[in-house]
């Protein structure tokens, strides 16, 4: 295992936005990951799992411990029958496997295309957008229970998932390793579209929905749109993607979209920031909003984590002010 000292992270994050690991360490598989725990545990040093960087916040002094790169590769076709069942490794690109179900006439996670980061991050934040969440076809995550050093299964029950949460993140944080995921799709079924805005788009476009590569071709345009898939040449996209979850409340707001929600509504929350005061491209320092889209904070060019937070800070003071609602940060913030 070799150790590296003082790398910077900004670099691989999608925000780039963050100081250096005083130490670092690249896992291709669950040995590796063992014995990087284990030189933690030797030197008293924390540790931070790093995947694909594309929900996080590193703080300005970067992470003071061991972080550890998970980078465990392959895809496994384990049955391909009417429901094929695909365990993908944690460090495989997320957009990637996306675009091999979909190739492959896989249904059950067409709507979540375009969408940075790896595979493994998706059943810790349940990742969802347009209407579907992984949850949906997740048949089972394998963790190493860092506790006991031990690899295990949970099924879907199992990992306790709610809207972008889930057993990994709100109950057990820290606690388990995800080193693969099990999906079960649905083999030549029809897209699952439940999102109004792409309901538009593909009727308008006059895509079927049983053509699962015009349905994930439709979500790419739309986050494109938005800056939300990833492109050198546009700094709308140097970001966490949604910084903000959408806030469930007990009754809709006068004037405000709301949509139905388990123990509630759910507000917009990009609807909630435009009308608290805070437009596309407003500018706070070296950060700032995207120009297309009021959920994204984008790094504008040197960016510092510190500017971001204000900028967080700003927008949840207003929201709370002008509507008595609290906006809660989707990206995990690390090192602060």
């Amino acid at each position: 295992m070799v150790v590296e000292e003082n790398v910077p992270l900004a670099p691989l994050t999608t925000i780039g936005i963050g100081g250096p690991a005083r130490f670092f360490v690249r896992a291709t598989n669950v040995d590796e990951v063992r014995e990087a725990l284990a030189w933690a545990r030797e030197r008293d040093q924390r540790v931070f799992l790093l995947g694909g960087g594309s929900n996080l916040l590193i703080s300005d002094a970067g992470f003071d411990g061991l972080v550890v790169r998970l980078d465990l590769r392959g895809v496994t076709v384990e049955s391909e029958d009417a429901f094929p069942m695909v365990k993908v490794a944690a460090g495989e690109p997320w957009d990637a496997f996306v675009s091999t179900a979909v190739n492959r006439g896989w249904a059950g996670i067409e709507c979540l295309s375009g969408i940075p980061g790896s595979t493994g991050a998706t059943p810790i934040q349940n990742v969802g957008a347009y209407g579907q969440e992984v949850s949906e076809t997740i048949a089972r995550v394998e963790v190493l229970d860092r506790t006991i050093d031990r690899v295990t299964w949970f099924t879907n029950w199992d990992c306790r998932f709610g809207y972008r949460s889930s057993l990994f993140k709100n109950i057990e944080r820290d606690r388990y390793v995800v080193l693969s995921v099990t999906f079960r799709l649905r083999q030549g079924g029809s897209a699952t579209v439940k999102y109004p805005e792409l309901q538009r788009f593909i009727e308008e476009r006059g895509i079927a929905l049983d053509d699962l590569r015009g349905v994930r071709e439709a979500v790419i345009a739309i986050r494109k749109r938005k800056g939300m898939v990833l492109d050198p040449a546009d700094p709308d996209t140097r970001s966490d993607g949604s910084f903000f979850m959408n806030p469930i409340v007990p009754e809709p707001l006068p004037d405000a979209p709301h949509f139905p929600a388990e123990g509630g509504v759910k507000l917009s929350a990009a609807w909630l920031i435009e009308h608290a005061g805070f437009q596309k491209g407003f500018v706070h320092g070296n950060v700032g909003i995207s120009t297309k889209h009021t959920l994204a904070i984008i790094n504008r060019g040197g960016g510092t984590a510190s500017e971001a937070l204000e900028l967080v800070r700003m927008i949840q003071e207003k929201v709370r002010e002008q509507f008595g609602v609290e906006l809660h940060p989707e990206p995990n913030f690390i090192g602060f």
